[in-house]
């Protein structure tokens, strides 16, 4: 746990709020992408099994 929390607390003083925000909307779109296929494939498997 201190190595953890010293390993964060050494990063944040470098953090771009740049970076930041591109790190945001990266994670965003993974998630929502990710989510969609998941819909998509559930639909499909749906389809399949009739």
């Amino acid at each position: 746990m201190g190595t953890a929390g010293g390993t964060f607390l050494s990063i944040v003083p470098n953090i771009n709020s740049e970076d930041l925000v591109k790190t945001i909307i990266l994670a965003s779109v993974g998630a929502i992408v990710s989510f969609m296929i998941s819909l998509l494939l559930k639909s499909l498997q749906k389809k399949h099994k009739k």
